[in-house]
C-alpha cells in the first residue's frame, strides 16, 4: 500500500539516494551536484513542504513544494517529483502530483507553474497535460544536459 506523508529525517538517506539518481542522469533536474545527508535535510528541511511516497517501510519517491517567486507572484507555486527508477510505471509520480496540488492549495497557492520540463521528458509531459496542466510554450536550448548538448524545455501550468 503507498501512503504519501510528510517526510522525517529518518527519510533523508533514502530520499537523497532517489532524488541523486536523477541528478546524476542529467536528463530532468538543474541541479549538478549530488546532495549529502547533511545537505539533503537542509534541502528537503528548507521547502514549504517535501512529501514522501512509502511502500511497505521504503521510499520509493518524493516530492518539493516552494514558491516559485516573492511579492506579488508569491501565490504561484513549483514543484520537483523524483521516483525511485526501480518503481517507475507504477503510477507514484500521479499520486504524488495529485497530493502536491493539494498542499499546494492547502498551503495558499494559487497556481502550480513548472518552470523547466525537458521536452523529452515524455512520461511526465503526458501526465501533466493529463491531469489537466497547461503548457506555456517552449523554450529552446532552455536545459544544458550531463553531455553538454542543450535541448528545450516546457513549461507548465494549472490553476489550483
Amino acid at each position: 500500500m503507498l501512503i504519501i506523508r510528510e517526510f522525517n529525517k529518518s527519510d533523508i538517506l533514502q530520499m537523497i539516494s532517489i532524488w541523486n539518481d536523477i541528478v546524476e542522469d542529467g536528463i530532468a533536474f538543474p541541479q549538478e551536484n549530488c546532495l549529502d545527508e547533511k545537505e539533503g535535510y537542509s534541502f528537503f528541511s528548507s521547502q514549504s513542504y517535501t512529501a514522501v511516497a512509502e511502500s511497505d517501510g521504503r521510499i520509493v519517491g518524493l516530492y518539493i513544494l516552494h514558491p516559485n517567486n516573492i511579492g506579488r507572484c508569491g501565490h504561484i507555486c513549483n514543484a520537483s517529483y523524483a521516483v525511485d527508477k526501480s518503481c517507475r510505471g507504477q503510477h507514484i509520480g500521479e499520486k504524488l502530483v495529485l497530493d502536491c496540488m493539494e498542499q499546494g492549495k492547502k498551503h495558499g497557492f494559487k497556481v502550480l507553474q513548472f518552470n523547466a520540463v525537458v521536452e523529452s521528458n515524455i512520461h511526465a509531459r503526458r501526465l501533466y497535460e493529463r491531469l489537466g496542466f497547461t503548457q506555456l510554450g517552449t523554450i529552446p536550448n532552455g536545459f544544458r544536459l550531463k553531455d553538454g548538448q542543450y535541448t528545450n524545455i516546457c513549461p507548465y501550468y494549472i490553476e489550483l
